[in-house]
């Protein structure tokens, strides 16, 4: 055994269900619990309803601020987005939560049919998204956005960080129609407060850096990671741009081609989801339908594979996904 990993941590089952927050990181607590508590105050008609999971999701601080405005309804998620649904034709903003592996797979139809064909108000706010937790496919929602994405009028979020998700629920709820949101709870990380002139904005990706050799197209808790990698790359004299793509649908198409028209630099679409269906295919087609060739082209996202089980340091790494794994990808493609 090398000495590199002799001095490794030796990783229990808590790994599992850990912060994807390294140790040291700068995190926020509930960022989504909080502002929707913080935005219910003056909205009356906004409801919170979760399907037996509303601790695991942050919505238990919005149970708690306004009783009388939250819905349990059991272990039933089809019931769930049904009921979604009604409130939204009575003139509610309901925000309904549970996990993305159950509102996806198991309520499909309910989102499809009675939510999205009638284009109701209803905020689906879905928690431990793609490779967020290790308890194998059962609970991982590597393929979420890759249903979602075939629905039509469904606007699809996928936040960085509590910044992003602070600024996001007020938006959502401000947006006329349905939505579905991948959402970050517990300690989640603070990032994009970092960079200069960041703000959310629905339907808009950002250039949160430039770079003159590779271009990081990224969602969610891959544009944390291309931030670091942009760090580590930097060190060896790789000059990384990052481009966050917070909405996946509708796509900020404009921006996209902007950051790759006309630049000889690598791209690479980063995902902490399945590379079938994601964000990565929907850059591709952007920019083949529009006749846009970058000087190269690759999906670092995760495999079209069911993946272990086991601690999330150990996947993340194991599939491409950590700090580490990522900046070695992206070396080898160069």
């Amino acid at each position: 055994m090398n000495t590199a990993t002799a001095k490794k941590p030796r990783l229990t089952t808590s790994a599992m269900i850990a912060s994807i927050a390294t140790e040291g990181q700068r995190v926020k607590a509930a960022p989504f619990g909080k502002a929707l508590v913080e935005l219910a105050a003056n909205r009356p008609e906004i409801v919170g309803l979760t399907a037996d999971l509303a601790k695991y999701t942050d919505l238990h601080l919005f149970a708690q601020a306004y009783p009388e405005r939250f819905y349990q309804m059991g272990m039933a998620e089809q019931l769930l987005m049904a009921s979604a649904g009604g409130m939204a034709k009575e003139g509610l903003i309901p925000f309904a939560t549970t996990y993305a592996v159950f509102g996806t797979r198991r309520a499909y139809d309910f989102i499809h049919q009675v939510i999205a064909e009638e284009n109701l108000n209803v905020k689906i706010c879905c928690a431990l998204p793609g490779l967020t937790t290790g308890y194998g496919p059962s609970h991982q929602a590597t393929e979420d956005i890759a249903m979602m994405r075939g629905v039509p009028g469904l606007t699809i979020i996928d936040p960085c960080d509590a910044l992003d998700l602070e600024q996001a629920v007020p938006q959502i709820a401000a947006h006329n129609g349905p939505v579905y949101m991948r959402l970050l709870r517990g300690q989640v990380p603070l990032v994009l407060d970092e960079v200069p002139g960041y703000s959310f904005e629905l339907g808009k990706a950002k250039l949160l850096r430039d770079g003159a050799d590779v271009l990081i197209i990224s969602s969610g808790i891959m544009t944390m990671r291309a931030l670091e990698v942009a760090q580590v790359l930097g060190a060896d004299n790789i000059d990384v741009a990052v481009l966050h793509s917070p909405t996946i649908k509708p796509l900020d198409e404009a921006a996209i081609l902007e950051a790759v028209r006309y630049k000889n630099r690598l791209v690479v679409v980063a995902e902490n989801h399945s590379v079938i269906g994601g964000l990565g295919e929907a850059v591709a087609s952007t920019l083949l339908r529009q006749r846009v060739q970058p000087a190269g082209f690759q999906l670092a996202g995760l495999p079209d594979a069911f993946l272990d089980a086991g601690a999330l340091p150990t996947l993340h790494d194991r599939y491409g996904i950590s700090r580490e794994a990522l900046a070695a990808r992206i070396k080898g493609w160069l």
